[in-house]
């Protein structure tokens, strides 16, 4: 799996987009994120379905095109540096089709965060623009507009990158050893349901696997890493560094589905990096070169995730 290409970090007074691919957002958290952003001294704008409906499907922002219309003209103005997801929730997928993806290679390369359902655009991003995307807090959700950590951890990736390039695990080992490999991953059951589709990677081999979900019992966990199995998508992964299972019932549950499941792949696999849907969640990026060790349960990147 190659390194992507690294987009610019931002500089005070930066414009960022926010946008809307999945759910809508209620406009007092949009306002609370606008907020933290502009106290960062950027200058964010709201694309224009944030906070929008569909008129049936209550749970998207708007009907796939126009959400898809945002996020092109987002990514296509030049005057943009950065776009930021408000929120995941569902939708993703609906719209990832319909983007215009020869425009926005031309549009050139630019910082995009997000996560949850945003994971079937961080595969695209990288099979079709070859670009380094930040998996991290959405602008407007409840854990980013309420907690330091999580605002601390985007804001100096955003701006001083080479300050973010060790993390490490409130954890154990779940398998001991060290890999090298380029990141990737996401929220599992979104790559499971993203397998075979025409944007998505076509597996992790030569890749360190950064996994996380949310809402999902233990039999669901296992159900989609065995389709990831069968698939023979994990086949030559170098090891995996996992983040925050929240909601999937009793931890040491989801443990024993973890290591049943991943333990045969005979890699480095170390639990609870602080990524995902928890408290206070870490931004990591996807298509840098990093290192994990297992035994100090560290996964440090080869260099910065922005230039």
């Amino acid at each position: 799996m190659p390194e992507l290409r690294r987009p610019s970090r931002l500089a005070p007074g930066a414009r960022v987009a926010v946008v809307a691919p999945s759910g809508p957002v209620p406009e007092e958290r949009l306002q609370a994120g606008l907020d933290v952003l502009r106290g960062w001294d950027l200058d964010p704008v709201v694309a224009p379905h944030v906070l929008g409906r569909h008129g049936e499907l209550d749970y998207l922002a708007g009907p796939d095109g126009a959400r898809a219309a945002d996020l092109q003209g987002a990514w296509c103005d030049p005057s943009v540096d950065a776009v930021l997801c408000a929120r995941g929730g569902y939708g993703a997928q609906r719209m990832v089709d319909l983007l215009d993806w020869e425009a926005m290679r031309a549009a050139g390369p630019k910082v995009f965060v997000g996560f949850s359902d945003v994971t079937t655009l961080h595969q695209a991003f990288a099979t079709r623009l070859g670009l380094v995307t930040l998996y991290g807090p959405a602008a407007a959700g409840a854990d980013f507009i309420k907690n330091a950590r999580a605002q601390q951890h985007l804001r100096t990736t955003l701006f001083a990158p080479e300050d973010a390039r060790t993390i490490a695990s409130a954890g154990a080992t779940l398998v001991p050893g060290r890999a090298r490999g380029v990141t990737l991953g996401g929220c599992l059951a979104l790559l499971a349901t993203d397998l075979g589709t025409p944007h998505a990677h076509d597996g992790a081999r030569g890749g360190l696997l950064l996994l996380e979900d949310v809402g999902e019992r233990p039999y669901r966990v296992d159900r989609a890493l065995t389709q990831l199995l069968r698939g023979g998508w994990l086949d030559g992964v170098t090891g995996m560094a996992l983040g925050s299972w929240e909601e999937c019932g009793p931890y040491d549950g989801v443990r024993a589905v973890l290591l049943d499941r991943l333990a045969g792949l005979g890699v480095p696999v170390v639990e609870e990096f602080g990524f995902g849907h928890c408290a206070g969640a870490l931004t990591v990026p996807f298509g840098v070169a990093a290192e994990l060790d297992a035994d100090a349960r560290t996964l440090t990147l080869h260099q910065p995730a922005l230039r």
